[in-house]
């Protein structure tokens, strides 16, 4: 999906998940946007689980999103439980000999009422609530769907998961939506302009560095990967 927001807050974190209270060591975390989908060159919002496939295209993107990501030394990679984020996953784990762990958290932002509508009418539609989650109204729901604190647990409880699994370096593939409101919530250092000037293409990443006990800094946001 495309999103697009003109306000935002940063710092918002998930009150509801026990992360402990001595903290562990940092992580360095790349979420990485599936490439495109049948889904998306539809031009309609699907979230539904598994969802459709990679197009053409998107299959070239991912081949050369694993040249992209060479060299990059990830110890785990994960993917959400849909179809497109696993495709997408599947060249760079070949490459890196790397097994894919599925982590239901990952998956997008369900649209609830809006499924099926247009992508082009996100911003008085389905977008929304997660906008007023940068506000910090986290109670905002989207019809049909999740309120922003259960979004922001869900993606929080999945990266606690990975942390336990002694994943240090791990490569995330999931999606736009959940990729840049995620980060938006929860980096200290998040530039709320990049939602509307450098949203996340198919393909693009967010590095954070941290750890769910302490929080997350982006140190790179790559929204424009130029996979073709």
């Amino acid at each position: 999906m495309a999103a697009a927001a003109t306000t935002a807050t940063t710092g918002v974190a998930s009150a509801d998940i026990d992360f402990g209270s001595s903290g562990g060591g940092d992580m360095v975390i790349t979420l990485v946007r599936h490439a495109e989908s049948l889904g998306n060159t539809s031009g309609l919002i699907d979230t539904k689980v598994p969802g459709p496939d990679l197009s053409a295209r998107g299959r070239t993107q991912a081949d050369n999103l694993a040249v992209q990501l060479a060299g990059k030394n990830y110890d785990c990679a994960f993917a959400s439980n849909m179809v497109r984020t696993e495709q997408t996953a599947a060249p760079t784990v070949a490459e890196q000999d790397l097994s894919l762990g599925i982590q239901p958290g990952f998956r997008e932002i369900e649209a609830g009422e809006y499924e099926g509508t247009p992508e082009a009418d996100a911003l008085s539609g389905y977008l929304q609530a997660p906008i007023k989650w940068l506000s910090g109204d986290l109670n905002a729901r989207i019809p049909g769907s999740i309120d922003g604190n259960e979004f922001d647990g869900r993606v929080d409880q999945a990266l606690l998961d990975v942390q336990r699994s002694g994943c240090v370096n791990p490569v995330i593939f999931s999606h736009g939506g959940t990729i840049m409101f995620w980060s938006m919530m929860n980096a200290a250092n998040a530039d709320k302009n990049k939602l509307g000037t450098d949203p996340m293409r198919n393909g693009g990443r967010v590095v954070l560095e941290g750890n769910p006990q302490k929080g997350w800094t982006i140190v790179e946001w790559v929204g424009h990967p130029g996979l073709g």
